[in-house]
C-alpha cells in the first residue's frame, strides 16, 4: 500500500494549476459578491430599517429588532385593503401584462421566422438584420416610441404622431396602462422569439417535412403535425423566457402608468411597487420581500424551463441527413406578403428613431410650425422647468457628464465583467467534470436569474448594512453591481469559446516552457479573440443602456445618463427625455456596430436572411 504524499505537496501540486487557483479565488469573490448580499436582503426583510420604519411598525420595536411585519403585512393585512393594493393587485396586473407580452413575442417572432426559413419570400436579409433592431434597443425605447405615436389631445397628453397625420384620437387605455406596457414589450422580445425558433427551423431536418409531403400531408397538417412539435422547446423557453423578463419589467410600465393618475385605471406592476416601498423609509423591509419573492418567481420559471427543455431529448431535429429545406412557395401573394411584413418590421424598428428625432424638435407634439432645436443647443432653462439645470442637451453640463459616467462606468463593467468570464470560462473548461468548478460556474450565472430591479435592492440592502455604508450611493457600487449583474454574459461566451480549444494547444505551449500569463495572452486569447472581444463588448452595451439596474442605486438623478432621461421624462420635459433617448440609443447601435465589426458576429446570423 503506497503512502499518500504529505499534505504540504499535494496542496503544492494542487495550486500549482492555475485552473484551481482560478476556481479557487472565484469562490470567494462570487461568495462575497453574490451569496453574502443575497443573505444581507433576507435578513433585512425579517429586520427593522432604521427609525422610521420602528415608529411605523410601533409595538415597541427598534432600529435592528427581528420582525415578522413586513412579510405579515404586504401579503396579508386587509387595513385599507394594504395587501390587495400593494402586493396582490400589482402581481395579478404584472402576471397579465406578461401572459399578453408572450403571446405577442411568440406571435409576431414566431412568424417572422417561419416566412424567414421555410418560404421563398424575397428580401430575407433586409428584413432579418432590421427586424432585430427593438431587441438591441433598450426596452424602454419601444414604451416611449407607443407614447409618442398614440398619445393625443383628447387625454391631455398633446399631439402624437397617429393624431398629427390623421387626426384619430385613440381611447388612454390605449396608450398607457396595461395594453400598451404589454405590447411594448411583446415587441421588444419578438426578436428573442426570432432567434430562438428561427434557429431551430433551419437547422430542422428537411427530411421530416418531405416525408409529410410525400404522403399528401397539407401544408396546414405539417405545420400542425411535424413542424410546431418540433419547435415546442423553443416555443416553450421563449414563453417562459419571455415572461420572467416582463413579470419584472421596471422601465417600460415605468413609462407607460400615466393612466394611474389621469384616469383612476391604477395600472401598478409589482416592480414599480418595489422601488416605491424602496424608496419610503418606513416601508424599506417590505421592499425587500417584494425583492425576494420577484426573485423566486424569476428562478422557479427559468428553473421550469431548464427541467423541460432538459428532459425532453427526443426532440432531435439536427441529423446527418439532408438539409436542403423545400421552401413555401408564396406565389402571387409573395409581394403582397413581403410589403406587408417589410412595413410593420419597419415601423417597429425604424420609426422609433423618426420618432424620438421628431419628438426632440416639436415645441409642441405633433405641430411642425413649432419646430425648434432648443432641446439641443439652447442656453436657456426651460420654460415651466423647475429645474436651472435645464438646458439643450448638448450644451448641458450635467447631460454630458452624465453620459460620460455612463461611458466609464461600462468601460469600467465591461473589462471586470469580461476579465473574470475569461477566467472563469478557463477555468470552467479545464476543470469541467470537476464539482467545484460545476460550482463556480452556476454561481457566475445566477446573477442572471435575478431581475434587474431586485438585485439592486439586494445590494441596497447591502449598503446600507454597518461596515458597508460607505457604499451607499458610491460610484463603486454602481460598478460593483454592474459587474456582478452582467458578469454571465461574459462567462458564458468565456467558456464556450474555451471549450473549443483542443487542449493539445496549451499543452505544446506547457512543454516548451511558456508562462501561464503568455499562454493566456499569446495564443489561447489571439485564437479566440473574436468571442473574447464579445465577452467584454456585451457587457459594455447592456450596462450602457441600462436603468433599472441602476434607478435604486444612483446617488441623483444626475449620475448616469439614464437617470437624467427616467427625470426628464417623469418632469414633463418629454422633448429633452426624446432628445437624450435618441442619444443613448444611437451609441448602443453604434457600438453594436463596433461589436459585428471587431468578431464578425451577428445576432440574427444563423437564423436566415442568406
Amino acid at each position: 500500500m503506497k503512502n499518500k504524499q504529505p499534505l504540504g505537496n499535494r496542496l503544492k501540486s494542487y495550486f500549482s494549476k492555475p485552473a484551481n487557483v482560478i476556481c479557487i479565488i472565484f469562490l470567494v469573490i462570487l461568495l462575497a459578491t453574490v451569496v453574502l448580499p443575497l443573505l444581507t436582503l433576507l435578513i433585512g426583510s425579517f429586520t427593522v430599517n432604521g427609525n422610521q420604519e420602528a415608529i411605523y411598525i410601533g409595538q415597541g420595536v427598534m432600529d435592528g429588532d427581528f420582525t415578522f411585519n413586513h412579510w405579515k403585512e404586504l401579503l396579508t393585512s386587509r387595513d385599507f385593503d394594504y395587501a390587495l393594493i400593494k402586493f396582490w393587485r400589482p402581481l395579478g396586473q404584472s402576471t397579465v401584462m406578461a401572459l399578453l407580452a408572450c403571446l405577442v413575442a411568440v406571435g409576431f417572432g414566431g412568424v417572422v421566422a417561419w416566412f424567414i426559413t421555410r418560404s421563398d419570400l424575397p428580401g430575407k436579409q433586409f428584413i432579418s438584420t432590421i427586424f432585430v433592431f427593438p431587441y438591441i434597443m433598450p426596452s424602454w425605447a419601444m414604451a416611449m416610441f407607443w407614447e409618442n405615436f398614440f398619445k393625443n389631445t383628447q387625454i391631455n397628453a398633446g399631439a402624437g404622431m397617429l393624431e398629427g397625420m390623421t387626426g384619430i384620437c385613440v381611447p388612454e387605455s390605449f396608450v398607457y396602462g396595461l395594453f400598451p406596457c404589454a405590447m411594448s414589450l411583446g415587441l421588444h422580445y419578438a426578436p428573442f422569439a426570432y432567434i430562438l425558433i428561427g434557429g431551430i427551423l433551419r437547422n430542422m431536418d428537411a427530411n421530416l417535412e418531405e416525408a409529410a409531403t410525400v404522403l399528401k400531408a397539407s401544408r396546414f397538417k405539417i405545420l400542425r403535425k411535424v413542424t410546431l412539435p418540433i419547435v415546442m422547446p423553443a416555443l416553450i423557453s421563449t414563453v417562459l423566457l419571455v415572461f420572467s423578463s416582463s413579470i419584472s419589467s421596471f422601465t417600460v410600465p415605468f413609462f407607460l402608468n400615466k393612466s394611474s393618475i389621469s384616469s383612476g385605471n391604477n395600472f401598478i406592476s409589482i416592480s414599480v411597487q418595489l422601488r416605491s416601498l424602496i424608496n419610503t423609509g418606513f416601508t424599506k423591509g417590505q421592499g425587500y420581500v417584494l425583492a425576494i419573492i420577484l426573485m423566486l418567481f424569476s428562478i422557479g420559471i427559468l428553473t421550469l424551463n431548464n427541467w423541460f427543455t432538459g428532459s425532453r431529448k427526443s426532440f432531435t431535429t439536427v441529423t446527418g441527413k439532408s438539409g436542403q429545406v423545400s421552401l413555401v412557395k408564396l406565389g402571387k401573394a409573395k409581394p403582397f406578403v413581403a410589403a406587408v411584413l417589410f412595413i410593420i418590421v419597419a415601423f417597429f424598428a425604424i420609426m422609433p428613431l423618426v420618432s424620438f428625432a421628431m419628438e426632440s424638435v416639436l415645441e409642441v407634439p405633433g405641430d411642425w410650425s413649432t419646430f425648434t432645436l432648443r432641446y439641443w443647443l439652447s442656453s436657456e432653462g426651460f420654460e415651466g422647468s423647475n429645474k436651472g439645470d435645464t438646458i439643450g442637451i448638448l450644451r448641458s453640463s450635467i447631460m454630458w457628464k452624465a453620459l460620460g459616467r455612463s461611458l466609464l462606468l461600462s468601460i469600467i463593467v465591461s473589462l471586470i465583467a469580461g476579465t473574470f468570464g475569461l477566467l472563469i470560462g478557463y477555468a470552467v473548461a479545464k476543470k469541467r467534470n470537476s464539482k467545484l468548478a460545476t460550482f463556480v460556474s452556476n454561481l457566475a450565472f445566477f446573477p442572471y436569474l435575478i431581475p434587474a430591479m431586485s438585485f439592486g435592492a439586494v445590494y441596497l440592502a447591502l449598503s446600507y448594512t454597518k461596515g458597508f455604508t460607505w457604499l451607499d450611493g458610491s460610484f463603486i457600487l454602481l460598478m460593483l453591481v454592474g459587474s456582478i449583474k452582467f458578469m454571465p454574459f461574459a462567462s458564458r461566451t468565456g467558456t464556450s469559446a474555451m471549450l473549443q480549444l483542443s487542449g493539445e494547444i496549451e499543452e505544446a505551449a506547457i512543454v516548451i516552457g511558456v508562462p501561464w500569463i503568455k499562454r493566456m495572452t499569446r495564443v489561447l486569447f489571439p485564437i479566440q479573440k473574436a468571442s473574447f472581444i464579445s465577452g467584454y463588448l456585451l457587457p459594455f452595451i447592456s450596462c450602457m443602456r441600462e436603468m433599472s439596474l441602476f434607478v435604486l442605486l444612483a446617488a441623483s438623478y444626475t449620475t448616469l445618463v439614464t437617470t437624467v432621461l427616467q427625470e426628464y421624462s417623469r418632469t414633463g420635459l418629454s422633448q429633452a427625455a426624446n432628445a437624450i433617448n435618441l442619444l443613448i440609443i444611437v451609441v448602443v447601435l453604434v457600438i453594436q456596430f463596433v461589436v459585428n465589426k471587431l468578431t464578425g458576429a451577428s445576432i440574427d446570423k444563423g437564423v436566415g436572411g442568406n
